[in-house]
């Protein structure tokens, strides 16, 4: 029997963290940390999640990069064998250059798109999907004639919105359990279709242009989507396109030609104060010789403005402050807008007031809207629907059909076919 817990995650969003158990092995689906959890602190593993017995972990699956779903990897056994996305492992590995991003992967193996993988009793056979993080993966896991489908993060509105249509035109079988997410459910707007990143693309282009200064878009290094959407809109209105080294790293390590690179026209490098400092205290001066050829200087910002788009977060404000390249410019804020809502942005966007400077909200989610999660589940009608990485399990009855829901840290089992 297929016995199946969900650690951390049945009811909240970020943490995830579930175990499969079989034949006396076992099998984790993410090991992530909670979104305001610290990784020092007490209560960082959930407290169910019993790693001092005697079966043995088979593997630990990682579903994408994003720290709500690998942060707690670096608190597991020194032997403990990982399976991830290898674009997901490097992007990683290039982003802890300037961020505490690498959680100590060791004895890694990589998936493939649809490639099945025998890990102990278990087959686990990873998608790859839409998501706002790339190389992202819904992972089916099958033991004695029964499977689980867990979703993982996923969308069906992005770039790669092709994968979700290819997920519900050839689905894995069997699944009996689709542990489904439902990050967006608690959204206002979540009934609805989200926007595409080509709608924002149309947005950007409009503001790029109508903007007398530099644009600066406020969005994740690591959503690649969202910075091809950010560069093909400079395409389009004209402008170059600067980047912090940072996200030129995270770029490179992709090795994914299709995606703007720091040697391509049009893409200029700034690196920032704190991230020179990175760079110098750990000596990583390899880094910055890799992007010299396609740097931007503080003192050239300002003439540059006019004619650029740069990225952005609020650690680059006394940079641009300095380069007194801020004349005529307007801040793009291109992330889940709960983050403007905390307190501690008050004095930043206080700040942005005071100089003039207009905010635009351009933003879609990475996750699924309500109707492509109905989509899904229709296709996998016989299965239970269990909720994950949402704080409105509760309502899924009224939403999906055939639904059961557990608590954090409850036990349950699927039985062997009897045909097998």
């Amino acid at each position: 029997m297929m016995k199946i817990c969900i650690h951390r995650g049945a009811s909240q969003i970020g943490g995830s963290c579930v175990e499969v158990r079989a034949r006396g092995q076992r099998m984790l689906l993410d090991v992530g940390l909670p979104l305001e959890q610290d990784l020092n602190g007490d209560g960082a593993l959930p407290g169910s999640l019993e790693l001092d017995i005697t079966e043995t972990i088979a593997a630990v699956a990682i579903s994408h990069p994003h720290t709500d779903h690998y942060g707690l990897a670096s608190l597991l056994p020194e032997d403990t064998h990982f399976l991830i996305g290898a674009a997901a492992r490097r992007l990683l590995k290039a982003a802890s250059v300037f961020t505490p991003s690498d959680m100590g992967f060791r004895n890694v193996s990589y998936f493939e798109d649809r490639d099945r993988m025998e890990v102990g009793p278990f087959r686990i056979t990873p998608f790859l999907m839409d998501h706002s993080a790339y190389d992202s993966y819904a992972l089916h896991v099958e033991c004695d004639g029964k499977g689980l489908l867990y979703t993982g993060d996923l969308r069906a509105h992005g770039r790669k919105g092709g994968l979700f249509e290819k997920l519900l035109r050839l689905p894995p079988s069997p699944v009996d359990v689709l542990l489904m997410e439902g990050t967006t459910l608690s959204r206002e707007g979540s009934t609805d279709s989200f926007l595409r990143e080509s709608d924002l693309e149309a947005r950007l282009v409009q503001i790029y242009k109508s903007t007398r200064g530099m644009p600066l878009v406020w969005c994740s290094g690591q959503n690649i989507d969202r910075l091809v959407t950010v560069f093909r809109a400079c395409k389009r209105s004209g402008r170059q396109l600067i980047l912090d080294m940072y996200t030129a790293h995270v770029l490179a390590a992709t090795e994914n030609p299709r995606l703007p690179q720091a040697d391509w026209d049009g893409i200029r490098v700034f690196l920032p104060h704190f991230q020179k400092l990175r760079i110098k205290r750990d000596r990583r001066f390899d880094v910055a010789a890799m992007y010299r050829p396609h740097r931007i200087y503080p003192e050239d910002l300002a003439k540059a403005a006019p004619d650029s788009v740069m990225l952005f977060r609020p650690s680059l404000r006394s940079d641009v402050e300095r380069a007194d390249c801020l004349d005529g410019a307007c801040l793009i804020y291109s992330m889940w807008d709960g983050y403007l809502q905390d307190k501690n942005m008050l004095p930043f966007l206080q700040r942005l007031d005071d100089r003039g400077i207009e905010l635009h909200r351009c933003h879609t989610s990475g996750h699924a809207s309500l109707k492509d999660l109905q989509r899904l589940r229709a296709v996998f009608s016989e299965a239970t629907v269990v909720p994950i990485h949402t704080p409105m399990a509760g309502e899924y009855r009224n939403l999906f059909e055939k639904v059961e829901t557990h608590r954090d840290g409850s036990w349950w089992g699927l039985e062997r076919r009897s045909s097998d």
